[in-house]
């Protein structure tokens, strides 16, 4: 979800460069091997003045890789980049990096044509609730380009050779139902095909005051955040500018734009026993994965109990993980790190109980 977030700002970025005729670049992270910061599909990108947005790695590698951003900029040319990390004395710009892996980067040109034309595109994709396939050539001295495609095939934009464009969209079609990044051999050509999955949404159901820092925090990690409230007066925009939407409602009250599919996590914090209670009913008809309850778990167990549902697991109440959190800050903080995890399919623990690489799937 972090590389959805991440390209719907780069491309507001490349639409403005492009509408004042500037040119950028964008750097891929297109593999990883060992440790890495960031996983295949993190971006940076360039502009003409040397700016950049994203990153594609902890901040070790941005500024070689601004660098030979700024030269492609310049030759309008691809660059293929390869980083080892995997020795304290390997040095990009006087630092030792020491990560432990290998990170492959593409680097691409971004002409004004091309950014007002294909990322005009991408940017209603984004707007949309689907899965998109962006996929692009991986070779040094190229043209750049990228296509686009989804469950029904090609969207836009293109790889520079129609029968190439045909056969990558197949083969991304295919990395769609796998939900996974993959570098492929077509013809003679590598491509790397990124897939963007639409964030997962997080339902807060109560606007109290401690409601403000869970929906910033869940903002800014990806969570496409959903507000719902009965009290019009605690609903508003200044006081939760990240929301995707504010859903003036009761429990009770019909509405299609409320999130309850398997992509939507739920947190139930009115401060109010019976509209708790009705939160949970409610939630336990949908098909959300995660409903955290905030309160003591008696409170928690007696909500269950009036509604028959003891012993369901989708219900993490008292909500959060256990990290002794005191005030509304840190209470967000365990909450958000607890839904992420779930998510991301991770039982949360000490990091360096982990065996093996950190920043990779599975």
């Amino acid at each position: 979800m972090k590389h959805w977030q991440e390209i719907g700002h780069i491309v507001d970025r490349v639409l403005d460069l492009g509408r004042h005729g500037r040119s950028a670049a964008l750097a891929v992270v297109t593999a990883i091997d060992g440790s890495a910061y960031r996983r295949p599909g993190a971006k940076l990108l360039i502009d003409d003045h040397g700016g950049v947005l994203g990153g594609v790695s902890g901040g070790c590698l941005e500024e070689d890789v601004r660098q030979v951003g700024l030269a492609v900029i310049q030759s309008g040319q691809t660059r293929t980049l390869s980083y080892d990390t995997s020795a304290d004395d390997t040095t990009v710009f006087g630092f030792g990096l020491g990560c432990g892996g290998r990170i492959e980067v593409l680097v691409m040109p971004l002409a004004p044509v091309f950014a007002t034309g294909f990322f005009t595109q991408l940017k209603g994709e984004l707007q949309k609730d689907a899965s998109l396939a962006l996929s692009i050539c991986l070779e040094e001295g190229g043209r750049g380009g990228a296509l686009l495609s989804g469950a029904n095939g090609r969207i836009g934009g293109t790889l520079g050779d129609p029968a190439l464009d045909v056969a990558a969209t197949v083969a991304a079609r295919a990395l769609l139902d796998a939900q996974r990044p993959q570098r492929q051999t077509i013809g003679a050509r590598q491509i790397f095909t990124e897939v963007l999955r639409p964030p997962p949404k997080l339902l807060v159901c109560g606007a109290g005051d401690d409601a403000r820092p869970l929906v910033e925090l869940a903002a800014s990690v990806g969570f496409r955040v959903f507000v719902a409230d009965h009290r019009g007066g605690l609903l508003t925009a200044e006081r939760f500018p990240a929301a995707h939407k504010l859903l003036k409602l009761r429990p009770q009250h019909p509405s299609a734009d409320l999130p309850s599919d398997r992509s939507t996590y739920a947190v139930v914090k009115t401060h109010a026993f019976q509209h708790d209670r009705a939160w949970v009913e409610r939630l336990l008809a949908g098909e959300a994965p995660y409903i955290g309850v905030l309160g003591p778990r008696a409170r928690v167990q007696k909500i269950l109990a009036e509604l028959g549902a003891q012993g369901e697991g989708r219900i993490f109440g008292p909500v959060g993980l256990d990290l002794g959190a005191d005030g509304a800050e840190q209470v967000a903080l365990s909450v958000v790190a607890e839904a992420l995890a779930l998510y991301s399919h991770r039982k949360p623990r000490h990091l360096r109980e982990r065996e093996g690489a950190l920043h990779v799937d599975g």
